[in-house]
This record gives C-alpha cells, structure tokens and sequence, in this order.
C-alpha cells in the first residue's frame, strides 16, 4: 500500500480495519519534515502489509492535538489500535525499519498483560 492521507474522518476506520498503522506528522513549511517525507515513503513501500500515513498538521490541526504533537515531524506507530511508540524529529532511513520490524515482533497480548 502506498501512503495514504490521514484525516480526522479516517483515522479510526485506519487504526480498526489494519493491525499496524505508522503515522508522519509533518507540515509544507517544516523542513526537516520535508526531507524526512522521501525516507517516510521508502519504508513504506518496503513494507506494503502496513499502512503508512501522513497527516498534515495545519489542515489537520484537531487530529494532531488528539496526538499532543509538540514538534514535527513526529512519527506515531500504532498496533492493534494502541500507540506503542511516539518519536519527534526526523529519523534515518536505517532507525525507521528497524522501528517497523521490532514493531512487528511485538506481542500485543503481553505488552497488555504486562499493563495490567
């Protein structure tokens, strides 16, 4: 899948329907978050069993609140509908698929036993 834009009115039919959900905060005028797009996009086509998203942070601006965004770019990984890693500022091709495959290793039935 290639990457789709996320908005206030797809979010949650995203997050329910994919098991794992890999969003980009970014802005037009943010320039690290311009040069982290192209990287954002390479993952992504690596890896077509997730959805990658972007969301625009000044057409979006009550999602982005939901998320608490401070900084852009800020990435938020979400797996089986619980954000399980939050990072801002822009990252390196290598430190985004590692995130994408520790992500998948992850079991989210221990991570919500370990939470109770």
């Amino acid at each position: 899948m290639s990457v789709v834009e996320v908005t206030k009115e797809n979010i949650k039919d995203l997050v329910e329907k994919n098991q794992m959900v890999i969003l980009d905060f970014w802005a037009a005028w943010c320039g690290p978050c311009r040069r982290f797009g192209p990287i954002f996009e390479s993952v992504a086509m690596k890896h077509k069993d997730i959805v990658f998203g972007k969301v625009d942070t000044e057409a979006q601006q009550e999602l982005a609140a939901n998320f608490e965004i401070q900084s852009i770019p800020s990435l938020a990984v979400i797996k089986e509908g619980d954000i399980i890693f939050f990072q801002p500022g822009a990252l390196p091709e290598e430190v985004l698929e590692q995130i994408v495959e520790k992500t998948k290793e992850v079991d989210m039935a221990e991570v919500r036993k370990q939470n109770t």
